[in-house]
């Protein structure tokens, strides 16, 4: 019997551990010969030093269970790099199938308190990261397309997160960078359409040493599966890099503890027409100051209200 991704060819970004690490290994258990790329950094902020280790022993514990795989250590952040990366996977399997982009760094702190550093860190490696490894995989599909004259099989799955949407009060910089993967995505998702790629984004909700602050509370239960464990993440991921996901593409997906919800693009909530060529202040005030009044002082939009989850 034959695996859903037998005989394709992925690259997972930040697969050394946590997530990325359950996305390569669910893509290699469907058939997928994979990349596993991880700069392998120690710390959850980009601090220390660059490392081949945890790369190297996630291509090896594929390997182990009969699987293809091999280690890239590049940081995808860098244009050379990135493309580097998907040569690597170009020449090692014969071509490029599958990208999982999941590279991620944190550096948080208030706006008010905010480095230009750690601005710039956190977008140049979730925003540019996925952007550069988005490039080099979109440039060498269309080639090949258009060298066979039909759609190729290309497929895209990027990391968005729940921040971009509620807010996360101590992190504009990945809350802003999360919000511009979605834009990325949905662009990428209408630009390689026609060549036979998708591209979609996910927000999971999952236990790793990038949201151990966030569910610090929330420890795994004593009996019975863990709702934030990886391995509920890793199977969408698997089934958006296969054959069934062909008609999906362009969409934000929620995804934790055994749910999946599909995001709606924006809808305009209420409408305003001003009676005159323009409006004033007080026509505003008039208008827009009462469609708030029952909502308290400095309470923002909430995410739950599309989602209909509770915040995490």
């Amino acid at each position: 019997m034959s695996l859903p991704l037998e005989g394709r060819s992925a690259i997972v970004t930040g697969a050394g551990r946590g997530l990325g690490r359950a996305e390569a290994l669910e893509l290699a258990r469907l058939g997928a010969r994979v990349v596993v790329n991880d700069f392998g950094q120690s710390g959850r902020d980009g601090s220390g030093a660059a490392s081949g280790g945890p790369a190297e022993e996630v291509a090896a514990e594929i390997r182990a269970a009969g699987g293809q795989a091999l280690a890239h250590t590049g940081d995808v952040a860098d244009f050379a790099r990135a493309e580097e990366l998907v040569g690597a996977a170009v020449e090692a399997f014969g071509g490029l199938d599958i990208l999982v982009n999941n590279a991620g760094i944190l550096r948080d702190r208030m706006v008010f308190s905010m480095s230009e550093d750690e601005w710039d860190s956190v977008i140049r490696v979730h925003l540019k990261g996925h952007f550069n490894t988005t490039r080099f995989a979109a440039a060498h599909w269309r080639e090949q397309s258009k060298k066979s004259g039909a759609p190729v099989y290309g497929r895209i799955v990027n990391t968005a997160s729940e921040a971009f949407l509620a807010g996360s009060a101590g992190q504009p910089n990945y809350a802003a960078a999360k919000g511009g993967i979605v834009g990325l995505t949905t662009s990428t998702a209408l630009a390689l359409a026609k060549y036979g790629v998708t591209a979609n984004v996910i927000c999971p909700r999952a236990r790793t040493r990038m949201t151990e602050d966030v569910f610090a509370g929330f420890g795994a239960p004593d009996d019975g599966p863990d709702p934030l464990a990886v391995e509920h993440v890793a199977p969408l991921v698997g089934y958006l890099a296969g054959p069934a996901a062909a008609r999906i593409n362009g969409q934000l997906i929620v995804v934790h503890g055994g749910m999946v919800a599909i995001v709606e693009r924006p809808r305009v909530r209420a409408k305003f027409d001003s009676a005159r060529d323009t409006f004033d202040y007080d026509e505003l005030d008039a208008l827009l100051t009462p469609h708030y009044a029952d909502r308290p002082e400095g309470e923002t939009f909430a995410a739950a209200e599309v989602l209909g989850l509770k915040r995490g």
